[in-house]
């Protein structure tokens, strides 16, 4: 009968398995942190508001995901949320879209008129708001005309003009603080 002899065990190395898998944890950590880095300086960002000017929308101090790509004109509707660089100081600033260029507005009584044509407002409480009137007003090419949804308490284009498209600097994708308001 042959005898056969075990090769002799490798000699363990205590701890070696725990260091490869800190090592692992940390590398992925890092690359965890380089792609939401990237993703926040490239594709969306969180942004608080500042203000009362779009409640009940937004109130001041809710947080959205911004897209950080600014919206071609082409790209945009009635009724979208932007961020653009305010004329007023500079800071960022975030609006209803409700003229695109070329639009005929007009706002009487606090009922918003586009090209002839009521615009229904869901998001805008008109029981707040007194009798208002303005002139009517066409969108200049190369621009938006934005307002905030609280028209009682914000400064927008009725102030400050339309938008140009260079100033856009994103649009609002969703609120995710807080996650639920009671109203």
């Amino acid at each position: 009968m042959a005898n056969f002899a075990t090769a002799p065990a490798r000699p363990h190395k205590p701890g070696a398995h725990a260091s490869r898998r800190k090592l692992l944890a940390v590398l992925v950590g890092v690359a965890l942190l380089a792609a939401l880095v990237l993703v926040r300086a490239t594709v969306i960002a969180p942004v608080r508001v500042a203000s009362a000017s779009m409640l009940p929308t937004y109130a001041a101090g809710d947080a959205l995901l911004v897209s950080q790509r600014p919206p071609d004109l082409s790209d945009i509707d009635r009724g979208d949320l932007i961020t653009f660089r305010s004329p007023e100081d500079g800071h960022s600033a975030l609006k209803r879209v409700i003229g695109l260029p070329g639009d005929s507005l007009v706002i009487l009584d606090s009922e918003l008129y586009v090209n002839h044509r009521l615009v229904p407002e869901p998001y805008v409480n008109h029981r707040l708001i007194d009798g208002y009137y303005s002139r009517t007003y066409t969108v200049p090419a190369g621009t938006v005309f934005v307002l905030g949804d609280n028209r009682g308490n914000s400064i927008d284009s009725r102030d400050y003009g339309p938008i140009p498209a260079d100033t856009l600097l994103g649009r609002a994708v969703f609120r995710f603080w807080p996650l639920i308001r009671s109203n």
